[in-house]
């Protein structure tokens, strides 16, 4: 239904198509970064296979998104091993 209502609003008025484009396109990249952030190391959605994962993460694995001038190459883990 409202694929409809976009659609005849696309015929009416053709300039706005390029906003439902963009506008599609930004709810797309929204959805999949939420996709990637649900799917974290540090995310548990099953406590009962593995309830601590972030332990086995090794400490040059990269947490951030971007990292600008962090060399997660040369980092040594601080800390107990468990």
């Amino acid at each position: 239904m409202v694929f409809r209502t976009v659609i005849a609003q696309a015929k009416k008025h053709p300039g706005l198509i390029p906003q439902f484009f963009f506008i599609c396109l930004g709810m797309g990249g929204a959805a999949l970064y939420l996709l990637r952030l649900a799917k974290g190391p540090h995310v548990i959605w099953n406590k009962t296979k593995n309830p601590e994962p972030w332990n086995k993460l090794d400490p040059t694995y990269q947490y951030k998104f971007v990292a600008i001038s962090t060399d997660y190459k040369n980092l040594k883990k601080e800390g107990p091993e468990f």
